[in-house]
């Protein structure tokens, strides 16, 4: 039987180990391990990526998000929008800034906030919208930053999943004054650990966040605001200047699997990714929707293929914000979707053969 797993970073990571192992010994030999020059160097090559001109390393993606808020002014009486369909980090990171959540329900065949739905929302209350570029498809930016201008609203973006995503040739992180990425280990340029990154072209912006990123100090024992312990450290550093070299050969791997899941489900009874050329999705993940979902995932799991549910609970419907009073038919299109989530094993690092094996099983299931 061929086995495919979920995500291989085992595999992943034995492909670049040499690069990795002199990555480890640049840092180990320095001796310096916090705010050091790996951090500098990375900083400035994922900005220059990104197309941006600030980077600014912090401890994880929600921390990225939650000091971008901070930086920007947001606090108690505000309010943010966020999609009703996102991992929980996007509504923590509100939480955390002491605003107040305005969730808005998203678009059925994306998934990612719906800008129809967005003007209802907005209030003399709303000092930011936060799109989610979700599983890695940029949201649908021309109209949401046209609202937000209308308004004169800023916008953040939360691009943990969208890492060398594309929109009308702009990439993920350029449309707002700022974005939030996280490089957890499975992300498209994930780290050997947690860490995140805020990337701005605001000066002042970046320059408050390495204050707030480092106990609201920029000077040593000259502490101007009240900060947090959240640095990028010098090895996560080193480790993602290697893989960013890689980001967008793997990419492309992944868009080739995503196009031979899209021909090969086309005359299923699937719900399938949008994809289109305006928008280049990074595919960190490949979602489909299926009321058949518990099924259909035993059937997998026992030919050998790994799946997961891109999320099965949505935050409105969390333990944690049911204090809000939301129930599921607030959001009708983002509690249907948590029903029918799966995402399929999407790994730059699958073979032909194994990308063979998940067509074949899914299309077995529904006697194709």
């Amino acid at each position: 039987m061929i086995k495919v797993p979920f995500l291989d970073l085992k595999k992943q990571q034995a492909t670049i180990k040499p690069e990795l192992d002199e990555a480890y010994r640049r840092v180990l030999d320095s001796g310096w391990f916090i705010a050091g020059p790996e951090l500098e160097a990375f900083e400035s090559e994922f900005a220059a990526y990104q197309g941006v001109g600030h980077c600014v390393g912090v401890g994880n993606g929600l921390d990225a998000l939650h000091l971008a808020l901070r930086a920007m002014g947001v606090g108690s009486g505000d309010e943010v929008i966020v999609p009703a369909h996102t991992f929980i980090a996007s509504w923590l990171a509100v939480s955390y800034s002491g605003a107040t959540l305005r969730p808005v329900d998203v678009d059925e065949s994306t998934g990612n906030l719906d800008p129809a739905l967005l003007k209802a929302a907005i209030n003399k209350r709303t000092k930011i919208i936060m799109p989610v570029h979700l599983y890695g498809r940029i949201c649908n930016m021309n109209s949401i930053t046209q609202i937000a201008k209308d308004n004169g609203i800023r916008i953040l973006e939360d691009a943990a999943q969208a890492h060398g995503s594309i929109y009308r040739g702009h990439r993920a992180g350029q449309f707002g004054v700022a974005a939030g990425f996280s490089f957890y280990p499975g992300k498209n340029l994930g780290a050997l650990g947690d860490s995140g990154a805020v990337v701005t072209n605001n000066v002042d912006l970046a320059t408050r966040l390495r204050s707030l990123r480092n106990y609201g100090s920029v000077q040593r024992y000259r502490h101007i605001d009240k900060g947090f312990n959240s640095r990028l450290d010098e090895l996560q550093a080193a480790f993602l200047r290697v893989k960013l070299h890689h980001l967008d050969t793997w990419n492309l791997r992944r868009r080739d699997i995503a196009r031979r899941y899209i021909a090969a489900f086309s005359d299923l009874p699937l719900g399938l990714p949008v994809s289109d050329g305006d928008n280049i999705s990074s595919w960190h993940l490949f979602v489909i929707r299926t009321h058949q979902r518990t099924m259909l995932e035993a059937s997998l799991k026992e030919e050998g293929i790994a799946t997961l549910v891109h999320y099965p609970i949505p935050p409105f419907l969390q333990e944690a914000y049911l204090r809000l009073g939301y129930q599921g038919n607030d959001f009708p299109i983002s509690t249907r979707i948590s029903g029918e989530v799966l995402s399929l094993p999407m790994d730059p690092m699958m073979t032909d053969d194994q990308v063979v094996h998940v067509i074949s099983e899914v299309r077995k299931f529904y006697g194709k």
